[in-house]
């Protein structure tokens, strides 16, 4: 196959997984590698990070109060679950609140993906809201593009016209985001016709996972909002 014996790289992303792993967690308790697992699952297998940063971000979670132990699995597993902070904030990602650096299609996909994997999430809802926020991206751009028009006719009192370069530049820019725009309109649209299938969290035991008294995983992500970087080959 030309995939084989051709692999295509896989684009460097960013995602502020903390947000995924706590949206997870609204299913029920669930272990480390679990999460690990079932963010690569929930996501189409688009996202695959280092488990190293999965018990890393779970250990943040917990600092930040939005992550509680919740008993552990019948071999010894420690689970984890969510806080009524916690909750919250699971909510308020699934609700459209997009993480502080995050790109919106990025997060868009991410959250539209989980929430139509996920019981007990109204995926429907997640969709509408999408929308709305894609709609008026893409009426910006082209609101943008008009004032664009008008300054570059010398209209405008304000400020002295651009320069050509400048007109060009502004032009294109606001023509890629409203592009963007209107393409993931189009992608909201597919999913909206196809038929959702939840399904519930994994239930088979893993082959790793981390043991009370083991000792801590490699170093915590030095990005403050937990951006993924290229797993280890």
């Amino acid at each position: 196959m030309l995939g084989e014996a051709f692999p295509i790289p896989q684009p460097e992303v960013h995602m502020a997984v903390r947000d995924a792993l706590l949206a997870l967690l609204t299913a029920g308790p669930a272990y480390g590698f679990q999460l690990h697992g079932g963010l690569a699952t929930r996501t189409g297998g688009r996202r695959s990070i280092n488990v190293g940063q999965t018990y890393a971000t779970l250990e943040r979670l917990q600092k930040q109060g939005l992550v509680e132990p919740a008993g552990t699995t019948d071999d010894g597993l420690p689970l984890y679950g969510l806080t009524s902070a916690g909750a919250t904030a699971a909510r308020s990602w699934l609700e459209g609140t997009d993480a502080a650096g995050a790109d919106p299609w990025d997060e868009t996909l991410d959250r539209v993906l989980i929430a139509r994997s996920l019981p007990g999430v109204d995926a429907d809802a997640v969709l509408v809201a999408e929308r709305g926020r894609w709609t008026r991206r893409r009426d910006a751009a082209s609101d943008s593009d008009e004032r664009s028009t008008v300054a570059a006719a010398g209209t405008s009192s304000d400020e002295p016209a651009p320069a050509e370069g400048e007109r060009e530049l502004v032009s294109l820019v606001t023509a890629a985001e409203r592009s963007r725009a209107v393409a993931v309109l189009g992608w909201l649209d597919e999913v909206s016709a196809q038929e959702r299938i939840p399904f519930a969290p994994r239930a088979e035991r893993p082959r790793r996972g981390r043991r009370p008294g083991t000792a801590s995983v490699s170093a915590e992500p030095s990005d403050a909002n937990d951006a993924v970087q290229p797993a280890d080959a």
